[in-house]
């Protein structure tokens, strides 16, 4: 577990990068290969869900008293154990979780297996204190990828992050926002939930460009324990 010196020198070079170069194919994309109409508007990508910043969570929205993390006694603080697996039932995703760095130029790697998720280790374990982030490719050139659904989310869904040590945190969504990759608020998407955990699941969204061979923007989905 990184320092939190570390965590603020890597983040701030890390801060609306993330996926920019990663989170869909380079070259033809098969979002854009079918066109829209053939894409059940239950399945289809962010772009055709449109951002959900303008409505906020309802008041019924929150977590039940049974949401909380599935262990009975979670670990001290400082001591959570890493990220293996990603669940979200609503839209089908149960995905292993794996560690992303970050390269020589401060970009968030992306998985190299787009059937999984991946994990900032520059931040904190999902269940910490502070804002965890989990991305994944919204597809690849032969199919839908681990997140490619996860623009249908809404308000109220659950996601379940399975640990190495065998126990369960539980995320409630709050919203989901579309962001063009040139305008990510950098202080919302990694610096809240500073005195709780919260939980980031970002992928790519929008519009593909075929020039510069990936979306145009990011799908963020806020949520908390």
């Amino acid at each position: 577990m990184p320092s939190a010196t570390l965590r603020e020198a890597v983040l701030a070079t890390a801060i609306a990068l993330v996926l920019i170069a990663g989170c869909g194919p380079e070259g033809t994309s098969t979002r854009d290969s079918h066109p829209p109409a053939a894409v059940p508007s239950d399945t289809g990508p962010a772009s055709n869900t449109g951002p959900a910043s303008n409505t906020g969570p309802a008041s019924n929205t929150g977590p039940a008293s049974n949401t909380g993390p599935a262990s009975a006694a979670g670990p001290a603080e400082g001591q959570v154990a890493p990220p293996v697996r990603v669940r979200i039932p609503d839209i089908g995703v149960d995905a292993a979780v794996v560690p992303l760095g970050l390269d020589a130029a401060g970009t968030l790697q992306a998985p190299t297996d787009f059937a999984t998720a991946g994990w900032n280790v520059a931040g904190p374990e999902p269940g910490e204190n502070g804002a965890a982030v989990v991305a994944g490719h919204v597809d690849s050139t032969t199919g839908p990828a681990a997140f490619f659904r996860l623009g249908a989310l809404h308000p109220g869904a659950r996601v379940f992050i399975d640990r190495a040590d065998g126990s369960t945190v539980t995320f409630v969504v709050r919203r989901l926002v579309r962001y063009p990759k040139s305008a990510i608020p950098d202080a919302e998407v990694y610096g809240g939930s500073p005195g709780s955990p919260g939980l980031r699941l970002i992928t790519c969204g929008g519009a593909f460009d075929h020039a510069r061979g990936h979306y145009l923007d990011n799908v963020v989905v806020y949520a908390t324990d």
